[in-house]
């Protein structure tokens, strides 16, 4: 195939990858509860993994090899041009695919430490972004407007925007919290929990967990197991985390005098002297707002600590979720 027929093809790829992005994002919105079934095929399919392919060939990492030594460029020499893709669908067809071990990388962080990024092979990297492809419109349906990581068209500023609106408008206490080692220490069975909640497609499910458990392989050339957490720095992580983390989102939104909550509901809480909350949240780092006291603030932090340790995730350790009042 030559670069004009793989650009015709990969454009054609992108407006079907759309059009069914539509419809899975429609159906997941019209049936909060339903389990979406053959999804295999669509990860499987041919126009997913173009996109996908071309998403890792474009990315700043294509240069970037893991475990087996391959770049995008490297890989798309081995299978031909334009044949990547179909090379790694009969992989799926024949289920001799897997996922090999990711090779770590350490980076520096703000403050001399190190943050550790797990480099999976191009294989890999495809296959996860076609998974993200198909799972990202379901999940995102069930999304709350208050999550702004690691989504499309949102942002850290937005969580900003938030709040400060919400400031304005006389959430006067603010509870700031995180998530411990967030990406590190995600439960595996809570997280495969949720994303069973959406997904019925065993095969996908299987995906998943592999990219889950694909183990890691240390610069010091050790091979370790992953138990929990998702590899940092994976296609697929940023979605899988947001899957984890609303947890939060949805215990708030339901609560009395949550987001879900009418402005008369709130109006009606304020008159004997009863809270309301928001909670914009970036990712696993969060700000509850509440109208009220700082006890009422003090009460439901202590609630939400219960509330993520029982799905699998933790608040920061040795740190006060409520230390920061304003």
């Amino acid at each position: 195939m030559n670069t004009g027929e793989l650009e015709a093809a990969t454009y054609a790829a992108e407006r079907r990858v759309l059009e069914i992005q539509a419809k899975l994002h429609r159906g997941a919105r019209e049936d909060p509860h339903r389990r979406f079934g053959d999804l295999f095929s669509l990860v499987a399919g041919p126009a997913f993994l173009l996109v996908a392919w071309d998403r890792v060939r474009g990315s700043k990492g294509a240069k970037t090899a893991g475990v087996d030594g391959a770049t995008a460029s490297s890989a798309a020499v081995r299978a031909g041009a334009g044949e990547f893709g179909g090379g790694l669908r009969a992989s799926f067809k024949d289920r001799s695919f897997g996922p090999l071990a990711v090779r770590e990388r350490r980076i520096p962080k703000v403050g001399g430490k190190l943050r550790r990024l797990g480099i999976a092979t191009i294989a890999g990297r495809v296959a996860q972004a076609s998974l993200k492809l198909v799972l990202e419109p379901v999940f995102e349906a069930g999304f709350l407007r208050c999550s702004c990581g690691f989504r499309p068209n949102r942002r850290a500023h937005d969580a900003v925007a938030e709040v400060r609106f919400f400031a304005s408008k006389k959430y006067e206490w603010i509870v700031e919290g995180g998530i411990k080692a967030c990406f590190g220490e995600i439960s595996h069975s809570a997280l495969m929990d949720r994303v069973r909640a959406r997904a019925g497609d065993k095969r996908v499910l299987g995906l998943v967990k592999a990219f889950l458990k694909p183990g890691i392989l240390g610069e010091d050339g050790q091979l370790r197991d992953t138990t929990a957490g998702t590899p940092q720095g994976s296609i697929l992580s940023p979605l899988l985390s947001n899957v984890a983390l609303p947890v939060l989102d949805e215990y708030i939104a339901a609560g009395p005098g949550g987001p879900a909550a009418t402005a008369w509901q709130r109006a009606k809480r304020r008159s004997p002297g009863l809270p309301s909350y928001r909670l914009p949240r970036d990712a696993d780092d969060w700000c509850l707002m509440a109208q009220g006291t700082r006890d009422d603030a003090e009460a439901l932090r202590e609630k939400d600590r219960r509330g993520l340790v029982r799905d699998g995730l933790a608040p920061v350790a040795g740190e006060d979720p409520g230390h920061s009042y304003r």
